[in-house]
């Protein structure tokens, strides 16, 4: 079954919500994520243009990248995909029952956002290429 959470770019920032309102609703945070993403857009405009570009630039949740590894593959947080898409000025568009894979422009490291939090909490350390 389908758990999307799906807000339009055109929809204004919430105000005056608990932190169980932002956190622990049915979106699980996403939305405030995804909020929080299209606020550093306007304050951080080159990091915004990393992520139009394809970038997956380190932000405050698993899934970015700033160099490659070994391994050209890892697992990042929907929370992750949620800013970036805040970050890029998109709609916010994440299921929370399935994964989406992203590639860095930059990096070429491949990430696969999940809800399986025990995929990227239990990632082996990363080991420079």
């Amino acid at each position: 079954m389908s758990q999307r959470i799906h807000r339009n770019i055109d929809q204004p920032l919430r105000s005056g919500l608990n932190r169980e309102a932002l956190w622990d609703d049915h979106d699980k945070g996403l939305i405030k994520c995804w909020e929080v993403g299209r606020q550093r857009a306007a304050r951080f405009p080159d990091l915004a243009q990393q992520c139009l570009a394809g970038e997956l630039p380190v932000l405050g949740w698993k899934g970015g990248v700033s160099r490659s590894l070994k391994k050209l593959e890892k697992y990042g947080s929907l929370k992750y995909l949620a800013q970036w898409q805040g970050l890029r000025g998109e709609d916010l568009d994440v299921d929370l029952s399935e994964e989406r894979t992203l590639t860095c422009a930059r990096t070429g490291m491949v990430v696969t956002f999940t809800p399986d939090r025990t995929k990227y909490f239990n990632q082996i350390a990363e080991v420079e290429s």
